[in-house]
Parts: C-alpha cells; structure tokens; sequence
C-alpha cells in the first residue's frame, strides 16, 4: 500500500500546511498544528482495499422505523464486577476505553478476564506494546492463571496488529496501550495526538467491520484525565476509569460513557495476592467500623447508576484562627460552604470562627446532592459533641431556602439500609414509602430545622 503524504491541520481553522510551524498561516494561531494524512490521491478512499472499505460505502437512506432493532447480544466477561460496569457483558463489534493512574490494575483485570473468557471457549488476543510476551507470562502465573491459552502478541506497529486480528478473528482483543501504537502512515513518536487519533480510528474501524470486541487502554495525565485527543473519548462505545488509592486494596471502576447501558455505573473491586476479586457488599468497605457511635459520623444511601451503596460522612469541627479552614474530601468543596451558610441562617448553627473538615470514608467520590443532609448532621453532630443514634441514615438535597428536596429512588435507598440492619433513617418528606419498611423508623422532613429538631429529641 502506497504511504500517504502527511500534513500539518490547525485545530482552529482548519488550514493546512506541508510542514510543522509554529504559526498557522491561515489564521495565525499558535502552536494550534499536529500531524494528520493527506489522502494518497484526488478522489481516492484511504481506507478502500482494505478490510475497512464496507464501512467507506455510502448506505441506502432508510426511515427510522423501517430498520430492524434487534436486541444487543452479550458475552459474560466472567467477572461479575466488570460486566456490571459494561451493561451486562462484552458487545460484539464494541470499543471500550479504560484509563487509570499507573500500577492501578488495568492490565490485571483484563488479563484475568481474557483468561476466563479463554476458557469459556472464546478466542482471545492479548497485544502488549508496553511489556515482552515473558514479562505477560509471568504475571499470569504470579495470578495463578496457571496453563492460560491466552494469544499474546508483543507489537506496537499497527498494521501488524490489524493484520493479526484479520487473521486470527479473535472474540476480544486487548491493546495495551493504545498510547504505544504507532502507523507507518505517520512520521510522529507514538504517543501524540495525531498517532493516538489515528490508530484508535483504525482499530474502531476493524472493531466495527469484523465485529472483534477491542479493549484499548489508555494512559492518563496527571490530572487524572485520558491522555491525547477529547475525540479518542467519542470514537469509542464504552469509557471506563479506575479509580482508587494505589496503598488501598480497594478499586473502582466506574462508566463514564456507555453506548450499550447506564453511565455512572460501578464496580467494585479488591486487589489481592492473586488478582483483583469482585467485592459482593461494596458497603461494607465504605462504613467505618466504630464499637459506639462517634460525634461526627453520619452514615447516607448514595447511588453510584442502579447501585445503592452506603457510606460513612465524617466531619470535624474544631476551633479555628482568624480565617477559618473548609476541607471536604470526596465531596464538593464549593457545596460545603453554601451548606454551612444555609445551617447558620435556617437551622442557627454558626461554624464562622470554626474549622470544618468533612470525608466520604473509604475514598469514594460523591457528586449527588443527595449528600447535603447527611453532611449537616455530621457537622451539627460534631460541634455539638454528640453522637448520631446507631443504625442512623439520612439523605436529602438541602436547598438555599432550608427545604430539604427529594432524592431520586428513595425507596431503593431505604431499602437497602433496612437490609444492611440501619433502623432510624431522617429522609425528605417526598421519599418516605407509602407502606412501612420492616425494621426502619422513618422520620420524614420538610425543612432543615425539622432535621436537625428530630436529632435533638434523639438525645
């Protein structure tokens, strides 16, 4: 196949130029050029005598109505957690996208993946560019995937990589990472924008064309976002982050894009001696186990996509200097400050000349403002010096007004406390259920006052 010229595009205007400058001379712009492939002739498709050429033909133009939606067929992973994240199972033809910090557990997690699915009589291809097919072996046996028949590729060059998928028609393919792959149609490193764009737009064109399922995975920045282009984002099906302090045993994979089922979905996993296990009661690790309750505490049912999960708020009060610290940890900083304003001014809590620290135990990150009540009354619980009652819950977004608002699937909410043994829960008044949760005293509230009136009578 004849190499295609390669231009320098600016992101900004779209104007081209035969080498790199530093200046756009169409408009101007600065350092706004990265490398892309001109087309190897007037009229001619790149992609055409390839396997890809199907996907480069135009299709009949047809009514909505007129196409046949057929129901999207699944593949177990073999590990529940994961296939909790993906929607029910690996998507034939789809491209899932997964990224996290270094040493975090991506490259485990799917090798044991592919190692199940292996021996469910799938065939599985393992494309390393970051590490020699010894060093693979040699984490499959420190996993105990002992006689695993996984196909490793060590190889980096992307048409030897499409060509051993063309070949080879594996059920699901693995590119670790997509950030080391680099195409002879390119003069740039592997690793740039204009490698990463390209070689992902290959792959989902052979994902799509051959129905492989393809797992890229990709770096992150210090920032803890995806490494290269936003546009690596949309080309792909799926979008997974591992999250998770690397000294903790504790892991979390979360969706944060999901053609084929529900975003914000998580898994949850612990990393072992042999590999990462799914953990089947996620709660348990986000509740502090305490021998008494403790000032400070507040125990709330948050929703991580369909998952209720429940976790420990802490905060701390304490007397502070001329300008006094707010610190929350998992939570949104900005909230808390508007949270502690709306205590003072509705419920006639002051914190002004306090240092107020708050924590979402366990490391997990919550965005939902369903939190904000339970983060009132574990800082009122903590400047007040006492205790919340044991197997005490609450949730509830609080508004500027004092109103406390609903949060979405309360009854899902309940339900779950109930079943994890909680039996006083403080909830918006919109939430509480219409017949009564067995083993669950529910006091259903209006205003932040009434809340904080409702502890109170609790001692």
């Amino acid at each position: 196949m004849a190499k295609d010229k390669t231009l320098f595009t600016c992101t900004e205007c779209g104007g081209t130029s035969p080498r790199w400058l530093g200046k756009c001379p169409s408009c101007g712009a600065w350092n706004t050029l990265i490398e892309s492939v001109a087309e190897a002739g007037p009229g001619k498709n790149r992609y055409s005598g390839t396997q890809f050429a199907g996907l480069a033909q135009a299709q009949a133009v047809m009514p909505l109505a007129a196409i046949e939606a057929t129901d999207i067929a699944r593949t177990p992973s073999g590990i529940d957690e994961l296939d909790r994240v993906l929607g029910g199972g690996i998507v034939e033809g789809g491209v899932v996208l997964i990224g996290g910090d270094p040493g975090i557990g991506k490259s485990t997690l799917l090798l044991q993946a592919l190692d199940a699915l292996q021996r469910a009589g799938l065939p599985t291809l393992y494309v390393t560019g970051e590490e020699s097919g010894a060093q693979v072996a040699l984490r499959s046996r420190r996993l105990g995937l002992d006689h695993s028949q996984v196909n490793v590729l060590a190889e980096i060059q992307l048409e030897k990589i499409l060509a051993t998928i063309e070949s080879m028609q594996p059920a699901v393919a693995v590119i670790d990472s997509i950030q080391t792959v680099y195409s002879d149609q390119l003069t740039s490193a592997p690793g740039s924008v204009a490698q990463v764009r390209e070689c992902a737009a290959h792959l989902t064109r052979c994902a799509k064309a051959s129905g492989v399922a393809i797992v890229l995975v990709g770096h992150v920045t210090k920032e803890g976002a995806l490494a290269g282009p936003r546009v690596l984002e949309h080309m792909v099906d799926t979008v997974l982050y591992f999250e998770g302090d690397t000294h903790s045993q504790f892991r979390l994979v979360r969706a944060i894009k999901n053609r084929f089922g529900a975003v914000n979905e998580i898994g949850v996993f612990a990393m072992t001696e042999k590999g990462l296990k799914g953990v089947s009661n996620p709660s348990a690790i986000f509740l502090s186990q305490h021998s008494e309750p403790v000032p400070g505490s507040c125990v709330m049912v948050t929703l991580e996509g369909t998952r209720p999960l429940l976790v420990e708020i802490q905060a701390l009060v304490d007397s502070g200097g001329p300008s006094p610290r707010r610190l929350s940890v998992g939570l949104d900083k900005d909230r808390l400050a508007m949270l502690l304003a709306v205590l003072h001014r509705h419920a006639g809590v002051a914190c002004m000349d306090q240092d107020v620290f708050v924590n979402a135990v366990g490391g997990v990150r919550i965005s939902e403002p369903a939190a904000d009540l339970a983060v009132m009354l574990a800082i009122t619980s903590s400047l007040r010096g006492k205790a919340l009652p044991q197997g005490f819950i609450a949730f509830g977004e609080v508004g500027l007004a004092g109103e406390v608002r609903p949060a979405p699937r309360g009854q899902e909410r309940l339900r779950e406390a109930a079943k994890l043994g909680f039996s006083i829960a403080v909830v918006p008044k919109a939430n509480a259920p219409k017949k009564p949760i067995e083993g669950l005293t529910i006091h259903a509230v209006e205003r932040v006052e009434e809340a904080m009136n409702v502890v109170r009578a609790m001692g």
